[in-house]
């Protein structure tokens, strides 16, 4: 082993030493794994076995994540995720040695004044299902057909979720914050149903009496309410902020995840399930569960994602390593951080030195928009957004077939009906990536450097989710605007033959 990769794998065990040293000293109340003998607990909580959990993978692109309050106000990192600065405890931890037989809860927020939004995080949290007015959830998308969205969003009753307090007994019975404190912290800013904000402001305080859990859940666990949870690039924005706040609360190892939501099954969970330890519904559980270390998640409307959509965010991918040496503000490694981690999550090389590309010529990824029964309220039809893309792929096929120079494989992206596995390894696959505008397209957070983009943009969608995510990314990006809805396969072509002439072929 050369000496440069000697330092790189002793600065990465650094790195996952001091992580694992600040979470277990910054989370007073995770390392008691059980309540102990003598707690007044011990005759009602059932003894325990630990779920598996998974560990970080070594990601080429990762920097350190902090909560540095000197990240300035909408850089990059505070876009990204390190602008969670301004920590405030609306419940402090007992001391040690002022702990009660019950123990005592804690918990805090991390606001990020860039993205109006924050993480919260506590111990000794009680869930009680029977107070979140809500369907199931995680049933089959067949037998939910024509359900309302309402059913499937949460309403918290006063106590749904409950926090023990130790020493303080003036506190018990109250709520653990008051509206001020949302409006400060959670504000609702354009969301019409802040769930996030609706779950905090349900939580009640009580003390080691009232606090019965029939099961713990030892292992730190996301709490996430999704909205347009089937749509890709509104999933992806649920990935990245739960992704987040496992690492700016410095998370050891990958999470479980609770959906506080009563939404169907949908063929992304299979996404959720490579990304973290364990997957469950909030209303799974038949009983009041306590949990000794959730962070609830920011809403995917609150990240640099969706928030690109109608905010200038002046950013542009960089190295991990180019940001190492030098820091600029203007400049971010985390979408490329966290491509790397989907890719890494099902299996996938992410040393971009060693990842294998396809021996036999140039894949060109067509990503196509399909038909398919997306949720209960959805009548199976997508909207067109190119009116003639079987023309277009036909067309690229057969020009590739006769093409001389080099070998060009044209890999027909149905993602509505390929495992999403396949459609990662597809990404990561393609030297070109095309594709009208869709959700689809938000795969392009896991495709590899040197991948280049070509967007056709129809009149009617001139939104920026995919130029934004390239230019995020670092990737080569172009587009094809039309007047209508209609592409003209020579004009594709052309555009086509250009990009891989870059490309040496």
């Amino acid at each position: 082993m050369n000496s440069k990769k000697l330092k790189i794998l002793l600065s990465l065990f650094t790195l996952n030493s001091l992580s694992l040293y600040l979470y277990f000293s910054s989370h007073p109340d995770h390392h008691h794994s059980s309540p102990s003998k003598t707690s007044s607990l011990s005759e009602y909580s059932p003894p325990h076995h630990p779920l598996s959990v998974k560990p970080w993978p070594i990601l080429p692109s990762y920097l350190p994540w902090s909560q540095n309050s000197e990240t300035p106000f909408r850089s990059c990192e505070a876009y990204f995720g390190n602008g969670f600065t301004r920590r405030v405890d609306p419940l402090k931890p007992i001391a040690e040695s002022r702990r009660s037989a019950g123990g005592g809860g804690w918990f805090r927020c991390f606001y990020s004044e860039t993205l109006r939004s924050s993480i919260c995080e506590g111990g000794r949290i009680r869930m009680v299902p029977e107070r979140i007015a809500m369907s199931r959830g995680g049933e089959k998308l067949e037998s939910v057909i024509g359900r309302g969205e309402d059913e499937e969003l949460p309403n918290f009753n006063d106590g749904a979720f409950e926090i023990e307090v130790g020493g303080n007994r003036s506190r018990v019975g109250d709520k653990l914050v008051d509206e001020e404190f949302l409006d400060k912290y959670l504000e609702d800013g354009n969301i019409d149903r802040h769930t996030m904000r609706g779950l905090i402001g349900s939580i009640r305080t009580v003390d080691a009496t009232e606090f019965v859990c029939s099961e713990w859940i030892e292992e730190p666990t996301l709490l996430v309410t999704r909205f347009e949870y089937a749509n890709v690039f509104h999933t992806f924005t649920d990935w990245y902020s739960s992704y987040v706040a496992s690492r700016v609360t410095g998370l050891p190892n990958r999470p479980h995840v609770v959906f506080v939501d009563g939404h169907c099954q949908t063929q992304l969970e299979e996404s959720w399930t490579a990304l973290f330890s364990s997957l469950t519904y909030a209303k799974n559980f038949s009983s009041p569960v306590c949990f000794r270390h959730a962070i609830m998640v920011p809403l995917g409307y609150e990240t640099a994602l969706f928030r690109g959509l109608s905010e200038s965010i002046d950013c542009y991918g960089a190295s991990a390593q180019e940001l190492w040496q030098k820091p600029d503000t203007k400049k971010t490694a985390r979408l490329s951080e966290f491509g790397e981690m989907i890719r890494a999550a099902f299996g996938f090389p992410v040393d971009r030195h060693h990842i294998p590309k396809p021996t036999s010529g140039h894949n060109i990824l067509f990503v196509r928009r399909e038909d398919y029964l997306a949720h209960p309220r959805h009548g199976g039809r997508v909207q067109t957004r190119l009116i003639n893309e079987q023309e277009v792929f036909n067309s690229i096929k057969s020009w590739a077939s006769n093409h001389t120079d080099c070998k060009l494989n044209v890999v027909n992206g149905l993602f509505a009906h390929m495992p999403m596995k396949e459609q990662v390894r597809a990404i990561q696959d393609a030297a070109v990536i095309i594709g009208a505008h869709g959700a689809g397209l938000t795969h392009i957070v896991s495709a590899t450097p040197k991948t280049v983009i070509l967007e056709i943009v129809s009149s009617e969608y001139r939104r920026p989710h995919f130029e934004l995510i390239a230019r995020w990314k670092g990737l080569e990006y172009h587009a094809i605007y039309l007047g209508g809805s209609y592409a003209n396969p020579p004009v594709v072509i052309n555009k086509l033959s250009a990009i891989l002439r870059n490309l040496g072929c």
